[in-house]
């Protein structure tokens, strides 16, 4: 599933909620009215009962006051003794939802709702797995041909960015050296012809750069030096340069799994036996 696939999902979601809310706050809101009469029905009520009504004669002023007084008694009725109800707070229901209540709470909803779906597709995308290569996962870097031009085009050495590695040529007499050294999956690179290598450091992480004059790597940090099969030769480093696996398809495309990082070689291998060149771009490392 794709992050636009998720975001749409996740708008989809907030929407629905939206809706869902924006009704049962509506619903609320439409409780103060319940069971009040509007003003022209309170006057068709009163014109229909005048219509049904008997005609009689009303008593006069006097008469009333004359019936009043004779019904009038001079004895004392004692009081109904006060009876106390236990008060109950009202049913917000009942008393119904104000407009700016009605307001507040459909922004916190939705402001709620949002802020949720977005978190969730956020967590969503990071959790599930690119579709696109980059450095940390698999990297297509061209043709196995294409790349063994490129290692002598640039002298020796063949960088690829994308991967943060170096390709250099691995020479097929070293083979029967080498697989008593490094394992499986550094060793199907080679039996390949070539090595594929960290771009980093073992010592302290720094870029490592090719010397053209001495055909070796050379740290410009520390001073530590590799051959090209990135067998530690000189300096600090504890260890010869990292390797990155990489696979050759049926059809020659190589790919390089970033993900995996093959530690170097001990102190002291050298399968290929290449020493120095010429002169070096950094100092001896000690040598």
């Amino acid at each position: 599933m794709s992050t636009a696939a998720v975001i749409a999902i996740a708008v989809g979601v907030v929407v629905v909620l939206a809706a869902v809310s924006f009704l049962t706050l509506a619903r609320r809101s439409d409780v103060r009215g319940a069971g009040a009469l509007s003003g022209e029905t309170v006057q068709r009520d009163k014109a229909a009962r005048k219509q049904h009504e008997p005609v009689v004669d009303a008593p006069t002023r006097s008469e009333v006051e004359g019936a009043a007084a004779a019904s009038r008694s001079t004895e004392l009725v004692p009081a109904a003794e006060p009876q106390i109800v236990q008060w109950t707070p009202p049913d917000p229901e009942v008393i119904g939802v104000s407009r700016r209540q009605f307001f507040n709470r459909a922004t916190v909803t939705l402001m709620s709702a949002g802020l949720g779906a977005f978190a969730a597709a956020a967590f969503v995308a990071f959790l599930w797995p690119s579709g696109t290569g980059g450095f940390g996962g698999s990297v297509t870097v061209g043709k196995i041909g294409a790349i063994r031009d490129g290692i002598n085009a640039g002298g020796g050495f063949f960088y690829v960015p994308e991967a943060r590695s170096w390709i250099t040529a691995y020479p097929q007499e070293a083979l029967p050296l080498a697989e008593t050294v490094y394992p499986d999956n550094v060793l199907a690179n080679m039996r390949e012809g070539i090595v594929v290598l960290s771009q980093k450091c073992p010592h302290l992480g720094c870029r490592v750069p090719e010397c053209a004059t001495s055909q070796w790597f050379e740290c410009q940090c520390h001073g530590s030096q590799y051959n090209r099969a990135g067998e530690k030769k000189a300096g600090p480093a504890p260890r010869g340069m990292d390797h990155h696996p990489a696979t050759v398809s049926p059809g020659g495309d190589v790919t390089i799994d970033t993900g995996v990082v093959v530690p170097g070689a001990a102190i002291g291998t050298n399968t290929t036996g290449q020493e120095a060149e010429g002169p070096h771009c950094t100092s001896d490392g000690g040598h």
